[in-house]
């Protein structure tokens, strides 16, 4: 295929398909040679978990370059409508972005989204004009709801928020790609570079994550296996993968053909 493959969210474009966070890292040095190794072009920031105390060193927003990263605010730790909409509005007001990643979640066992709640808050911060990217949980009917409601991405997890189980059900993740026209991003889950090769295989327009990298035994080598399993798993869908089988189908086959083309005659 020929032409660069870029990702559009909205009026922003990138070449980069694997979005990471920044939380739960050891230090900021850590962080920042994980986010370089992840060639990520965006990073996304708790606005509710930034420490604003006044010192510098205590500012997460500090420690990042961003005239290298494209900053998604998001509401994590939001569990309802006013509360999101309130955070959204603050990471804007802050001059990060017109992007947001809008989490309103249900249950602080869980972690999994209030639908009901994600729906209102997606109709009111895209009313409010943000570029709202909406973490929903893999059910079909509500991405469709998010994506009628305004959506500039909508993000199925892949499994519950840090637990590393991977794609746990890769048919709805299909279902939501043929239902919804916007892209659609695997969000939280994913545990190693083989859970990302899964999820960019099936036709996912890219993947965020955050534990899977900064709770490895060696974020900055693991921040390097994703960058590589986001483009293995990109390629191996643009390829097109061959049809599964029950019986074997031999690779060197014995009548004169090479894969179902006549051998030419030896000269």
């Amino acid at each position: 295929m020929s032409g660069e493959d870029l990702l559009t969210i909205g009026k922003h474009t990138f070449r980069s398909r694997l979005f990471v966070g920044t939380g739960k890292y050891a230090t900021f040095d850590l962080m920042r040679e994980a986010l370089e190794e992840s060639g990520a072009e965006v990073v996304t920031v708790a606005i509710r978990r930034v420490d604003f105390s006044g010192d510098p060193k205590k500012n997460l927003l500090n420690s990042i370059d961003r005239s290298r990263y494209k900053l998604l605010p998001n509401t994590a730790g939001c569990y309802n409508v006013e509360d999101a909409i309130r955070t959204a509005h603050l990471g804007r007001e802050l001059g990060i972005s017109d992007l947001v990643k809008l989490e309103v979640l249900g249950d602080q066992r869980t972690l999994l989204p209030d639908p009901i709640g994600t729906l209102k808050a997606t109709e009111a911060l895209v009313r409010d004009g943000f570029t709202v990217l909406v973490y929903t949980s893999d059910d079909p009917i509500l991405a469709r709801r998010i994506e009628e409601a305004g959506a500039a991405s909508v993000m199925p997890a892949g499994s519950p928020i840090g637990s590393g189980q991977g794609i746990l059900n890769p048919y709805n993740i299909r279902i939501i790609l043929e239902t919804v026209s916007v892209p659609v991003i695997v969000d939280a889950g994913v545990g190693t570079a083989s859970d990302v090769t899964v999820a960019m295989e099936i036709g996912v327009d890219g993947v965020l994550l955050n534990s899977g990298i900064a709770l490895a035994q060696d974020p900055v080598r693991m921040a390097r296996a994703m960058r590589h399993g986001v483009l293995a798993g990109r390629e191996a869908y643009r390829a097109g993968r061959i049809p599964r089988k029950l019986y074997a189908n031999a690779s060197s086959p014995l009548d004169g053909t090479i894969g179902g083309v006549q051998r030419p005659p030896r000269a």
